[in-house]
């Protein structure tokens, strides 16, 4: 049964497009930041190792989220790992070194682009699409990116 929620299919069915890209997104990241967790390397080595961890564990409860939206919108989300490489906006750069500096900065590059992303549709989805719900949800992440980044940022100082 398809959800009488107040928005036109047609709505429905783009801002759970767009959930699908983000929830790309997020996988790509929660992946490149186990990555991150597996691998590091230095003297900051455990302290880092724990870092990315709390990270990793944030992104998987911020997936299943994103997911659940999708659902809620009556549309299936993206589960293959060939869905989300052509979806993301994201993009992995093997062969780095494995140190701290490399790590971060590229996850808070990321993590700024899911933002900008974020910020880009908020109003969209209120405005356009008449998707209150979605707007307020994806302000929640906006959040949560904008403290993930500042916990990144925060090794730089």
């Amino acid at each position: 049964m398809k959800p009488a929620i107040g928005i036109v299919p047609e709505h429905r069915e783009t801002v759970a497009h767009s959930l699908n890209v983000l929830l790309a997104d997020e996988f790509v990241l929660y992946t490149k930041t186990r990555n991150a967790h597996w691998n590091i390397e230095g003297p900051d080595f455990y302290d880092k190792h724990k870092f990315f961890e709390a990270q990793y564990e944030e992104l998987d409860e911020v997936m299943d989220e994103v997911a659940e939206r999708i659902r809620m919108l009556g549309h299936y989300a993206p589960a293959t790992l060939e869905t989300y490489l052509k979806l993301t906006h994201l993009s992995e750069k093997p062969g780095q070194t494995n140190d701290a500096n490399g790590y971060i900065t590229e996850l808070l590059a990321d993590h700024e682009s899911i933002i900008t992303f974020l910020r880009e549709n908020i109003n969209r989805y209120a405005n356009e699409y008449h998707d209150l719900g979605t707007s307020d949800f994806i302000t929640g992440l906006l959040r949560t990116h904008e403290k993930m980044s500042w916990m990144l940022r925060a090794h730089f100082r």
